[in-house]
């Protein structure tokens, strides 16, 4: 019989789960993640897991990982410092698809190079220009990414750059060709410098995660969960960690479809900072055809059609200054929750906080707190960074008593986006313990901290609200409303009518809403939901039940909702695509674009045999690389051809190969 071990490594808790030959779950526990050192999470997960079953660490099987780290680091802008190399491009096209944004102020080089669409070299390599700029920038920099213009059609330039690099910096480096096959070198310099930016979390996590079940004795591989649902090994993921966001809610969706056996439902799932909602079509997730999007980037990564909000049980909650009546707002930020850190820092907390309390009137950074994650790699800092960090040193402190200037409030987001970082204020979890919902942690905590909030003073000169009770039910509220407009969003965009109007409109349009209150005067409106919700996180069901009577839909929550992810994690298959491409630059001559650079053939035939044979052979190494067994290839074509002189002619084809398997499992 056959013991998996499900680990799923969220922005809050750390799920383990354990499921006898992929039929029961045995046992669940949870664990808070740590940052600082990601092992002690995991192994606090798998430990407890471990306990309630009774079972041993070596009658375990398999251990899958699946992470919400490198979707929840995209969505709040944070990650390593990166360099780009930029080939063959112009400074312009720096501003194409929120390249620059990407950067963040990181250093980058436009350097001459690069090919045309047939493969052949445009302009030569400015390997001098590379190598003074690397001579330059190279201190600070936690990883590379390079991008040439015309890559898929021959990668030469962005190899030869990559190994310049890594000969002189030794630090990783990330080519663009190897994320995507696709033309568009902005946006596949946009995914190579998102990878760059996470090679340094996903690689400690996954050398943390390994070195726990080393330390506890579990033999078995570890494989971890794509963004696509399906498992890679380790060292995959070590190599292209932009390949694991959505991970988690990946992960989710297979747990959600292995929980209810439902065929089609939207899929929501709620975390400490993020809420994914993705549909379940005929039993299966729905690739996302123009590559993942996170946040304010869209990637080349083959995903799951998700949409990824920042809102969640952690979320930061803001007061809505404008109007009379002012309000609420939550995310997209993800902050430690004020119950969170006085269950870890009881004496500071409290005693900041009746301190406030007491005050006349409410202060700018009431009710705030802020800690340094220790262990980070703290390079490329600005001096007012530097000493703004080294003033938090090791310690919880009170917002206010850490600031002295407004200056230092931006050195403070870049060192919360560089995440050395963490700031601490009033969440949902808070006002679910102020309501007795939840006991996890500092109940007493967050009730001062949203009686604090409660009394600033809207537009009208009233208190936001009369009392801490008032307000937490006033978030929960806002909390139900936006999961529903983003439930909304994503059930218009997933429609097969085209309503000419953008999701987001079509979710917050006065008729939509109208609709969802059944109007009812010369017009009759209603508006509901027309398919099942599967609601999935740890507080989906404090949270989830109001949210189906909004939508007056049947709301699912499954009985191991809140360790979905960390099910689904072991319950996948091994997938493994790789794509190519033929392309005719001549008539009667076929072109193959590989890695080794292009080769041409008189026939279009024979150069479609040639590409099929070799993306077989690179996915199916790759599946076994990941540990697949039973490998099945299925194979795609999409050959484009035009009408000329009443002659079909061939123009270009792209091949597509996937290899896929079950995860070799240990035997007994």
């Amino acid at each position: 019989m056959a013991l998996l071990l499900g680990v799923d490594t969220g922005g809050t808790y750390t799920d383990a789960v354990l499921i006898r030959d992929e039929k029961d779950v045995i046992a669940t526990a949870k664990s808070l993640t740590t940052r600082a050192d990601l092992a002690i999470g995991v192994g606090g997960a798998i430990r407890a897991v471990l306990e309630q079953s009774g079972c041993t660490a070596a009658e375990v099987s398999m251990a899958a990982l699946s992470t919400t780290l490198a979707t929840n680091a995209l969505v709040e802008g944070q990650g390593g410092r990166v360099a780009l190399v930029y080939i063959g491009f112009s400074e312009g096209d720096l501003d194409r698809h929120g390249l620059k944004e990407a950067l963040k102020g990181d250093p980058s080089l436009v350097l001459a190079g690069g090919h045309n669409h047939a493969g052949g070299e445009a302009t030569p390599l400015d390997v001098d220009a590379l190598r003074s700029f690397l001579q330059t920038h190279a201190g600070g920099v936690s990883g590379f990414a390079v991008a040439s213009v015309f890559a898929t059609r021959n990668p030469a330039h962005e190899l030869e750059a990559a190994r310049i690099i890594g000969e002189m910096t030794q630090a990783p480096v990330t080519c663009s060709h190897q994320l995507s096959a696709k033309l568009n070198g902005p946006k596949r310099a946009v995914t190579a410098v998102l990878n760059a930016r996470l090679i340094g979390m996903i690689d400690r996590l996954i050398g943390r995660a390994q070195d726990t079940l080393v330390d506890l004795g579990v033999t078995a591989p570890m494989m971890v969960v794509r963004g696509d649902g399906a498992l890679m090994s380790a060292e995959q993921a070590r190599a292209r960690p932009i390949e694991t966001i959505l991970s988690g809610p990946a992960a989710s969706i297979v747990g959600a479809h292995w929980m209810t056996g439902v065929e089609n439902a939207l899929v929501s799932d709620i975390g400490g900072t993020t809420t994914d909602v993705a549909l379940i079509r005929d039993g299966k997730p729905a690739i996302d055809p123009a590559g993942a999007r996170v946040g304010e980037f869209r990637t080349m990564v083959e995903a799951v059609a998700m949409r990824t909000t920042g809102l969640g049980g952690d979320s930061q909650v803001h007061m809505v200054t404008s109007g009379l009546q002012g309000g609420l707002e939550l995310g997209p930020r993800r902050v430690v929750p004020i119950s969170l850190i006085a269950a870890e820092a009881p004496e500071v907390v409290h005693a900041a906080l009746d301190k406030q309390l007491s005050a006349p009137v409410v202060g700018e950074h009431d009710g705030k707190f802020v800690r340094a994650v220790i262990g980070m790699p703290a390079a490329g800092l600005g001096e007012r960074e530097h000493a703004l960090l080294g003033r938090i040193g090791t310690e919880v402190h009170s917002l206010g008593a850490v600031l002295r200037t407004r200056m230092e409030q931006g050195a403070l987001n870049r060192l919360v986006d560089r995440g050395l970082v963490q700031v601490a204020g009033v969440t949902p979890s808070d006002a679910s313990h102020v309501l007795g919902g939840v006991a996890a942690w500092d109940g007493a905590a967050a009730h001062k901290a949203l009686t604090l909030l409660a009394r600033r003073r809207v537009g009208s000169g009233d208190s936001l609200a009369a009392d801490a009770e008032t307000l937490a039910k006033m978030i929960v509220d806002q909390l139900t409303e936006q999961t529903a407009l983003t439930l909304l969003e994503s059930a218009f965009a997933e429609e097969d009518t085209d309503f000419a109007i953008p999701p987001a409109q079509l979710a917050r349009h006065v008729l939509t809403q109208q609709g969802l209150a059944s109007h009812r005067g010369i017009l009759s409106l209603e508006v509901a939901m027309n398919i099942d919700v599967v609601g999935l996180g740890a507080s989906a069901a404090s949270y989830y039940p109001a949210v189906g009577e909004r939508l007056k839909c049947r709301m699912l929550l499954p009985e191991h909702a809140g360790v979905a992810n960390a099910i689904g994690a072991v319950v996948g298959r091994v997938t493994m695509r790789r794509s190519g491409s033929v392309t005719a630059p001549a008539e009667g001559k076929f072109r193959v674009h590989l890695e080794a650079g292009p080769q041409d053939f008189s026939a279009s035939d024979e150069a479609l045999s040639l590409l099929e044979q070799v993306l077989t052979a690179e996915a199916c190494a790759d599946a076994e690389a990941a540990g697949a067994e039973d490998i099945h290839v299925h194979v795609s074509r999409d050959i484009r051809t035009a009408l000329v002189e009443a002659r079909e002619v061939f123009v270009e084809a792209t091949l597509t190969v996937e290899a896929s398997g079950r995860p070799r499992v240990a035997k007994d």
